[in-house]
């Protein structure tokens, strides 16, 4: 045998031995996870400030799988590595049902996770009693988010969204209607508008303007469709609005002095955040661009992680804290495309926006969640190698047909179509010995034929990180999830909270700002500092 042939032999010998995993390493390994957990504390101190973060679709598979092709972009096996919230000290699971579905939309999961009420699917701000796409159903059963319960605690809040910041996650933070796709006025039916009915995109502008920062796409249900959008420029871009009114140049219009617009990172890069208390920047005229496509854009976007930032350091200037929700909303998107790729790359960059509001807050005083409106029907599968491509094939088996299979897959979707294709045309599967599997756009095998892949039913995670964080503790409703917020950031008038327990309870007298608890901690050190004081001039 020739020596160039020996080296890959030696090399993979050489890791082996570098990476070796016996037993005294896990039992390491786990020991110092034992360590850390026994000297966890409960953080009960006050929220003055929560970032909700919101990943559209991220059920535990698509986390899992991110997760590995995170660490082999990094040059990993992948396995072992970890995302932001991987490290969060507790973590819940949430049922994500609505009041009509078994498998979930994403409008009446927003209401259950943000309202505090489980909801029909395809309704916002509303609770059962309203009938989906039922104008005069919706008297009376409107309910409030957290976001908007952040404001009356004279808090300043914050929006973000990958999506439309008129689609249907975000909306559930403001607008009160009984169908989600109402995002324009065109798009209510005469005689829903008749009963009084506005449209989603109105209901943000006019009847939420007290919103400090709202960031996202959706620029077209803003515009009248008699005005080019800003970037694009032609007859086939104009905005789709049909009631003449241009909301933006209404927004700012109210808002006056201290408000900026926005469209492009060039833009939103030059604001002076010193001045300006009230922005908005709506970046495309639908939804923003996926992660592995932003860098192409033709006027530039900011990344998820960048928008983060910028809300962060916006909103910390209230010295009363913040609310603000980060959705990242394509992940969802990449899935209904079967795009894997997608879905995962745009994962990441939701870890980077968590990473980054981690990095810059303080768990003492900062509630941070991670959650998911849904799962979908995606599947990791097969028994691969360690560090095997998570895009690749079983590189240990094939199917019964003698051909690989994909270690992701969806239960259904366009993949789908492709199979049964590839079968009416040769009568096999498609042999992904020279797919282009790693591809950006490559469409993933699924089971059954669809347009679109669906929603999946499972439980999805709660990660929780900060004040309060450790009432995440089993399974949950998934409208329990706002009820801890309030409780922790003392938005509601309840008796019992946080900040009503801070004047009950023997206070942390460190690791919290809470006036509250400041004069709580004065009432008990000073007594004790002149009897002090008192002893030593005896």
């Amino acid at each position: 045998m020739t020596p160039y042939l020996l080296l890959p032999l030696f090399l993979s010998a050489l890791l082996s031995l570098a990476t070796s995993q016996d037993a005294a390493f896990w039992n390491n390994q786990a020991q110092r996870t034992l360590e850390e957990a026994l000297n966890l504390r409960q953080n009960q101190g006050i929220a003055k400030n929560v970032i909700f973060f919101l990943g559209d679709g991220m059920d535990i598979t698509t986390t899992t799988a991110a997760r590995i092709l995170r660490g082999q972009m990094d040059g990993e096996t992948g396995e072992e590595g970890s995302l932001a919230w991987d490290d969060f000290p507790h973590v819940a699971l949430s049922k994500t049902y609505n009041t009509d579905q078994q498998v979930a939309d994403s409008a009446g999961t927003a209401t259950a996770f943000l309202c505090g009420v489980k909801a029909k699917a395809g309704t916002l701000g509303i609770d059962d009693g309203a009938e989906r796409g039922s104008c005069a159903s919706v008297a009376g059963t409107e309910v409030d988010s957290v976001l908007v319960e952040a404001n009356r605690a004279g808090k300043a809040t914050g929006l973000i969204s990958t999506a439309r910041v008129t689609h249907a996650t975000p909306a559930a933070a403001y607008a009160h209607s009984a169908e989600r796709d109402w995002e324009n006025n065109d798009r209510v039916p005469d005689e829903e508008a008749d009963e009084g009915c506005i449209d989603i995109a109105r209901q943000l502008v006019e009847e939420n303007n007290f919103i400090n920062l709202i960031l996202g796409g959706g620029r077209v249900n803003f515009l009248p469709n008699t005005t080019l959008d800003p970037e694009y420029g032609d007859e086939n871009t104009t905005g789709y609005r049909t009631d003449g009114l241009n909301l933006i140049e209404q927004w700012l219009s109210v808002k006056g002095s201290s408000a900026q617009y926005v469209w492009n990172k060039t833009a939103l890069d030059r604001v002076d955040l010193s001045s300006t208390e009230y922005l908005l920047g709506l970046f495309e005229p639908s939804h923003m661009k996926y992660e592995v496509d932003r860098l192409n854009d033709t006027a530039g976007e900011p990344s998820i992680a960048e928008m983060t930032e910028l809300a962060i350091n916006m909103l910390s200037s209230d010295e009363d804290g913040f609310f603000l929700m980060v959705e990242s909303g394509r992940i969802d998107h990449g899935h209904h495309m079967g795009v894997a790729h997608k879905a995962l790359t745009d994962t990441i960059a939701f870890h980077e926006a968590v990473a980054k509001a981690i990095e810059m807050t303080d768990s003492d005083d900062t509630l941070i969640l991670v959650t998911a409106d849904h799962g979908h029907a995606f599947a990791i599968g097969g028994y691969a190698s360690r560090g095997n491509p998570i895009f690749g094939y079983d590189d240990r088996n094939n199917g019964s047909d003698d051909k690989p299979y994909l270690t992701l897959s969806y239960a259904n979707g366009p993949g789908g179509i492709a199979l049964a294709d590839s079968y009416i045309n040769t009568g096999a599967r498609p042999n992904h010995y020279t797919s282009d599997y790693d591809s950006e756009g490559f469409v993933q095998d699924a089971t059954v034929p669809a347009i679109s892949e669906t929603h999946g039913g499972a439980d999805v995670a709660i990660y929780a990180h900060g004040p309060w964080s450790h009432l995440f503790h089993g399974t949950h409703e998934q409208n329990y999830i706002p009820h801890v917020v309030r409780y922790a950031a003392c938005y509601s008038d309840s008796e019992d909270n946080a900040c009503t327990r801070a004047t009950e309870e023997p206070p942390m007298c460190t690791g919290s700002a809470h006036p509250t608890v400041l004069a709580r901690c004065a009432s008990v050190i000073l007594p004790l500092i002149s009897l002090i004081f008192l002893w030593i001039s005896m």
